[in-house]
């Protein structure tokens, strides 16, 4: 086999590998997050948003991400992440960060991820164990 071919061929398997989907369908279905319906702004406009996960059976390190929305819904900003203990039992999330776009007072959209970094083939791929969005109030600290 020609050199240019093989290496053409490794970086299309690895893209393919980096490109397949890794929906939260394929999740256990015991595998939980949850968002609590209410989270806090303070002054300086940084936002904190709590919940509870249970996953299990991690090979990699597993974190809670959590991300929201307010005035464009397509447009999510990153609220911190928390490192995920994966041992089954249920455990509490809480993430702060302060959102480049600011947020106001009321409704947001909150999206809370288990996501684990699990090595495949020598590359952290992420595994996601649970997903949740809903709709939360966003109070004044």
């Amino acid at each position: 086999m020609f050199v240019r071919p093989a290496i053409g061929l490794a970086a299309g398997a690895a893209l393919l590998l980096l490109t397949a989907p890794t929906t939260p369908a394929a999740a256990d279905p015991y595998e939980t997050v949850t968002v609590d319906p209410t989270g806090t702004l303070a002054a300086d406009g940084t936002v904190t948003l709590s919940g509870t996960y249970r996953c299990l059976g991690n090979t990699g390190p597993a974190f809670v991400s959590s991300s929201v929305s307010q005035a464009k819904p397509d447009v999510r900003q990153g609220i911190g992440g928390t490192s995920a203990v994966c041992d089954g039992q249920e455990h509490r999330w809480q993430n702060s960060g302060k959102p480049t776009d600011a947020l106001d007072a009321g409704t947001a959209s909150v999206e809370a991820t288990v996501m684990e970094l699990r090595p495949m083939s020598g590359l952290p791929l992420p595994r996601f164990h649970a997903v949740q969005r809903r709709d939360v109030t966003l109070t004044r600290d």
